[in-house]
């Protein structure tokens, strides 16, 4: 049951992070936003999108421990690990996205490197 979690929690992640993501793929960036809509009211809207699609990624790659392991009963452990993940999940892709500091490679290892490490924390 265990593998079968990880694994879950990866398709989970490849499910929100590829096919999910759609138009936050543009939104998060601030470039996209500079081009498209220039105007100082939207200078900041790429940070939602960025809030967004974070969030939407770590309750993604949790729902395969909030049923397995832990039957929908959570605790604040899990939580904190629920907004740990997407603050994480988001810095990271804003260094993707606009900082222009880590290429596709980086970025995908970092997120499975999320999934491990919130899988053996709460197996542990």
């Amino acid at each position: 049951m265990t593998y079968f979690m990880i694994l879950a929690m990866i398709f989970a992640h490849i499910v929100d992070d590829w096919v999910l993501q759609g138009k936050l793929a543009n939104f998060k960036q601030r470039s996209w936003w500079l081009e498209v809509a220039p105007d100082e009211l939207y200078k900041h809207d790429y940070i939602m999108a960025l809030v967004i699609h974070s969030m939407s990624w770590s309750f993604m790659i949790h729902l395969p421990l909030a049923w397995m392991w832990f039957g929908f009963d959570v605790n604040l452990a899990f939580v904190v690990s629920f907004v740990i993940n997407a603050a994480i999940h988001g810095y990271v892709d804003h260094l993707k996205a606009n900082r222009h500091k880590i290429n596709l490679v980086t970025d995908q290892l970092v997120h499975l490197a999320q999934i491990l490490v919130t899988a053996l924390l709460f197996l542990i």
